[in-house]
């Protein structure tokens, strides 16, 4: 599309060529100021400005759907099955912070549907916690406006990818210096072919049987299971990760599109709002998760946070003093009671507030 960047269309070489320079740019300034994810959210900030202004390239949805497998892989590195027990033993706890968050979001929702901001329940599905890209298509078979939804999740994905960040940040207190990264090391060749496999063969599974954010999901559940039995062990070769972060920060960033922008424009400001108001709430609940369950601070916020689990995944995973586990348990079971639940608030609440 033309823009003062782009005023004729270059050849999409082109496109891609500036977009990888620009993140590798900002993946250097973003390292060396110790920003957590930082090769996700170059990236990422990267596509959002060449996709605002008229560059957008297409990433194909099979690379997409691959890195979300790898990220659900490394989730599944650090998440045994044994913590299902941990989430049983723990249940109470899970299931007060679960409904916490799902309850502030639906809240802002109807606040939003109730001030006609945005039109039928487009704002219900834009404030739910979790799968963003489920959410969006999810949205248009209920009666949402699907690029407005998409527009909402993936602004607040954003935003919840940098407030974990700068938390992360602020929290991180150690004073030893990162351990250089082996970026072509492999580690064993065999465990990372066999993980490879389970990896192509659980995200075409789920591609294939259409499971809700089932790229992600089912690679981890499957990865779990086998690690756990003994079968498999987990192994990502560096340079793998870094490609499959930047290739889900180009997919989200690249869905701002011009036309998602100008649509949204008139609502902007207090969707902005809605999703500060949102990660503000989700904050307060983190509070009460360290006064109430002893949880560290970096840990409740990271496992309250409303949604982005393969952003909160990395950020968690690079950080220190944070249990993985329990973050990861606590953002898959939210993510879970969405999917499931979804459709149903939505349809009831919408049909409550409409009339």
């Amino acid at each position: 599309m033309p823009s003062r960047l782009f005023p004729h269309p270059r050849p999409a070489w082109q496109r891609w060529l500036l977009l990888v320079a620009v993140s590798l740019a900002l993946v250097v300034v973003l390292e060396a100021a110790h920003l957590s994810a930082a090769l996700l959210l170059g990236p990422m900030v990267a596509a959002i400005g060449l996709a605002v202004t008229g560059g957008a390239v297409p990433v194909h949805r099979v690379a997409f759907a691959f890195s979300q497998g790898v990220v659900g892989a490394m989730i599944a590195r650090s998440m045994p099955a044994s913590i299902l027990g941990e989430v049983v033993r723990d249940a109470p706890l899970f299931v007060g912070c679960v409904l916490a968050v799902i309850v502030v979001a639906v809240l802002l929702g109807l606040l939003l549907q109730r001030w006609r901001i945005l039109p039928g329940t487009t704002a219900l599905w834009g404030t739910f916690p979790g799968a963003a890209s489920a959410m969006a298509l999810m949205s248009a078979s209920f009666g949402g406006d699907m690029r407005l939804v998409a527009f909402m999740q993936y602004l607040r994905v954003v935003l919840v990818a940098v407030a974990a960040s700068i938390v992360a940040r602020l929290w991180h207190v150690s004073g030893h210096g990162a351990t250089p990264m082996a970026w072509l090391a492999i580690g064993d060749v065999r465990a990372a072919a066999l993980t490879l496999a389970v990896i192509t063969v659980s995200v075409w599974a789920a591609v294939r049987l259409k499971v809700p954010a089932g790229p992600l999901l089912v690679p981890l559940v499957v990865c779990v299971a086998l690690q756990d039995t003994g079968l498999l062990q987990v192994t990502l070769p560096p340079l793998l990760l870094a490609a499959s972060y930047a290739v889900l920060g180009w997919s989200i960033g690249l869905r701002f599109t011009p036309d998602v922008l100008r649509n949204a424009l008139g609502a902007l400001p207090r969707v902005l709002g809605a999703m500060l108001a949102l990660l503000t709430l989700c904050g307060g609940i983190a509070w009460a998760l360290v006064a109430l369950a002893g949880v560290s601070p970096l840990t409740a916020y990271l496992a309250t946070s409303p949604g982005g689990a393969d952003s909160v995944a990395i950020i968690a995973a690079s950080s220190a003093q944070v249990d993985v586990p329990f973050v990861m348990a606590m953002q898959t079971a939210r993510l879970l009671v969405v999917l499931i639940l979804g459709p149903v608030i939505a349809r009831w609440l919408g049909r409550r507030v409409q009339t």
